[in-house]
């Protein structure tokens, strides 16, 4: 009996993986926007929205961002994501709410954003929506959980819609098509290195 060789074996477990993957291809057939939550203590939520908001722009679809809590930071994001054609960009004008700690304050900048980010999620032209850190506006209690499943779920039937921030509720996990919890395993400036430009904002 012939023993196959490393080639031929590599070329049989490729051909098996091939198989599985053709199969999921083929049972995955509605089409619809999706609902991506992306979570957890880690670093990178913001930074993986914003690489799908690239993703859909690059495709020639319309894209709309809303950034709830960084309203007074020089985010580098901001200044290249707002040049890009087709992407509609909206900020929460008072910035991170710990620093603000004002309740009424964050309560009127909260007021007037949303209803920009409720105009973007029921545009169907926006073929992406993100709204960025928007588990805090949970959390702080500036935005009912259901006010936000109103929009989310009466948005138009293409239209994928990505949520970040830490502590997403599990009502919101449930709602979600894609959830990704992010788990910070080490970070420097736990360690006392102090955040930069170009990699915290």
């Amino acid at each position: 009996m012939t023993t196959p060789s490393a080639e031929e074996r590599h070329q049989q477990k490729m051909q098996k993986h091939k198989e599985k993957v053709d199969a999921a291809v083929a049972r995955a057939q509605e089409e619809r926007g999706v609902l991506i939550v992306l979570t957890g203590n880690g670093k990178g939520k913001s930074s993986s929205g914003f690489g799908t908001l690239i993703r859909t722009l690059g495709h020639g679809y319309k894209a709309g961002l809303v950034q709830f809590i960084k309203g007074t930071w020089d985010c580098g994001e901001a200044k290249v994501l707002g040049k890009l054609e087709g992407l509609t960009h909206v900020v929460m004008g008072s910035g991170f709410t710990w620093e603000t700690q004002s309740k009424a304050q964050d309560q009127k900048a909260f007021d007037d954003v949303w209803p920009k980010a409720k105009a973007m999620l029921a545009d169907p032209d926006i073929r992406t929506v993100m709204l960025d850190e928007l588990t805090y506006m949970l959390a702080y209690d500036l935005l009912s959980f259901e006010d936000l499943e109103q929009a989310l779920v009466n948005r138009p039937a293409q239209q994928n819609v990505i949520i970040t921030g830490r502590g997403a509720p599990t009502a919101l996990r449930e709602l979600a098509d894609t959830v990704t919890d992010m788990k910070m395993e080490k970070h420097a400036f736990k360690a006392g290195v102090k955040a930069q430009a170009g990699i915290e904002w």
